[in-house]
């Protein structure tokens, strides 16, 4: 089940528990001029214990040598007990016959996807929405000519110092092109921690665009509430660290922040261990009490006053 609002597609996916499948399939639907699906893994694609979700170009077989799609991809697993609580991930990729798809392998951990705290799944029914932003198409659409998304006319590129095509509508900041949403916490970085990317020292705007895309995605993941978060978010958070490092960019301050949150986490998962073993004390006492009490009766009623020699002998 799907519908299609602008650039977004929802996908509802129901009887999820009992989904046996190795992967399934949405709808297609169009996204300018383009035909798209979301192909989803319940278990894990070679990742045990995580549900994973891609976007895929639809009949990607047929698709002529050359023709490529750059989009900007973001899913949000909605939680509908709280919008607050929704998970969002987001990517950016350039899409062919070769690579056909893109998304993410660890989308969410299963536990964290079932437990009942998130509302993921309620009724059995896990909803799914992506919003897909069409930078750039090399070829022809999908669509007829004569359609509506179609007949949309291109969107305008600006060139960069490093002959890189870009979206016109991208905003620099700093030297790096984001999107209109994300310039406010860009500006943020950039005024708190100037020093943040003074050693990246690629020209290259698509690469630049990439790690701007790592780091904005990292710190949203990092500032969630500790139950936002599982052991995979934060293995992924510190390889994030280590590769963004590597190219140059100085983040002491977001490293803080990820021992802040490690520990927080650890103490979440203590305080749960805790909980739990309170729980089963809790009821070893109620069990105990109950087995006393037991007794207690039994042995009133074997010294009852009433009982004579003669009841026995």
């Amino acid at each position: 089940m799907g519908n299609q609002v602008d650039r977004t597609f929802t996908w509802v996916i129901k009887n999820f528990s009992t989904l046996r499948s190795e992967k399934i399939y949405s709808d297609e639907f169009v996204i300018s001029g383009c035909k798209w699906r979301l192909l989803a893994y319940p278990e894990g694609d070679n990742s045990p214990n995580n549900f994973s979700l891609y976007l895929e170009v639809a009949d990607y077989e047929s698709l002529p040598s050359g023709c490529r799609r750059h989009v900007h991809i973001s899913f949000t697993l909605v939680s509908q007990f709280h919008e607050n609580l929704s998970l969002v991930k987001a990517t950016r990729s350039w899409l062919d016959h070769e690579v056909p798809d893109w998304g993410f392998t660890s989308m969410i951990a299963l536990t964290k996807l079932h437990d009942n705290y998130c509302g993921f799944l309620v009724n059995n029914e896990l909803k799914i929405v992506v919003e897909v932003d069409v930078l750039q198409v090399i070829g022809k659409l999908d669509v007829p000519e004569e359609s509506e998304e179609a007949t949309k006319p291109p969107r305008k590129m600006k060139h960069n110092d490093d002959d890189a095509d870009i979206p016109e509508d991208l905003v620099d900041v700093n030297g790096f092109q984001v999107l209109p949403s994300q310039v406010g916490l860009a500006r943020r970085i950039f005024e708190k921690h100037p020093e943040t990317a003074l050693e990246c020292r690629t020209k290259n705007q698509s690469l630049r665009t990439s790690y701007m895309n790592v780091l904005l995605s990292l710190i949203k993941m990092l500032f969630k509430g500790p139950e936002e978060q599982s052991k995979d978010d934060l293995s992924d958070a510190e390889a994030a660290l280590v590769y963004m490092t590597s190219v140059g960019f100085k983040l002491d301050w977001l490293e803080k922040k990820l021992d802040e949150v490690k520990e927080s986490k650890k103490k979440c998962v203590q305080v749960c261990e805790m909980e739990q073993q309170l729980h089963d004390l809790e009821q070893k006492s109620k069990d105990l009490k109950a087995q006393l009490d037991k007794y207690n009766a039994e042995i009133l009623e074997a010294t009852a006053s009433d009982l004579f020699l003669s009841d026995v002998v």
